[in-house]
């Protein structure tokens, strides 16, 4: 018996160290996170699904669903977990070195800019939606710096477009910004990551409403037919809405 089979011998099985043959950046699992954030936005009743008394967004669409991630500041433990699956998110998607600091778009994701900065070590700003028209008529606040490589975070993507000014911000003031991580992203308008990939920024997110509509049926939080229009909703969401009254 050679010296190194003495070694492996001498370890038990669970102390052994395995030859690395594979990529072990990726190997978390992303759709158990997916699955334990809609839970989660389940259980906070941050998620609300009304089919017969639809929802109109900013856009002027209806809308059976409606998800308000601005409540899970208001629960600590849930909070922590999610901002720890960021980080797992962030770290593995993007790189442990590949950042230089995290922005908050106003208003929504400065709070989990400011906790996902503590997670992963990176300084933090935040980003407004319009110069604040006083003093130093600042559009972001911190210590932006030329070249800096910027993550900007934000509670949730619907199409991709609230993102590009803020994106543009950033680069504005000399930073780069090629990542946007949030918390919730809608992925029902196919167009959304296409769009933010056109102009060099690549989407991250924890959960989607496919997540949560698995979740749904599997806590039975909601009647199937409320369920089956949710669905119909997700697979044609302007179609949905210009049959309920919408744009």
């Amino acid at each position: 018996m050679d010296d190194k089979a003495r070694c492996l011998d001498y370890y038990p099985p669970r102390l052994r160290r395995t030859p690395v043959t594979q990529d072990m950046t990726h190997t978390y699992d992303k759709p158990a996170i997916a699955r334990s954030v809609a839970r989660m936005l389940l259980e906070i009743e941050a998620v609300l699904f009304r089919a017969d008394d639809p929802f109109t967004l900013t856009s002027g669409m209806k809308s059976p669903v409606y998800i308000d991630c601005r409540k899970i500041i208001a629960f600590p433990r849930m909070r922590a977990q999610m901002m720890d699956y960021g980080r797992t998110v962030i770290m593995n998607d993007i790189g442990y070195e590949s950042l230089d600091a995290v922005a908050g778009g106003e208003t929504a994701g400065i709070p989990f800019a400011a906790w996902l900065a503590e997670r992963t070590g990176l300084p933090m700003h935040y980003v407004r939606k319009k110069p604040k028209g006083f003093g130093r008529d600042a559009r972001i606040e911190g210590d932006i710096r030329d070249g800096q490589r910027v993550l900007l975070v934000e509670d949730l993507a619907t199409d991709g477009g609230s993102k590009l000014s803020f994106v543009e911000a950033i680069r504005t003031a000399g930073a780069e910004v090629g990542h946007t991580f949030v918390i919730f992203y809608y992925d029902i308008f196919k167009d959304a990551e296409e769009q933010l990939a056109a102009e060099g920024v690549k989407l991250h997110y924890l959960s989607t409403w496919w997540d949560v509509l698995a979740a749904s049926r599997e806590s039975g939080s909601f009647d199937e037919d409320t369920l089956s229009k949710v669905e119909a909703f997700l697979n044609d969401p302007r179609g949905w809405s210009k049959a309920h009254g919408g744009v």
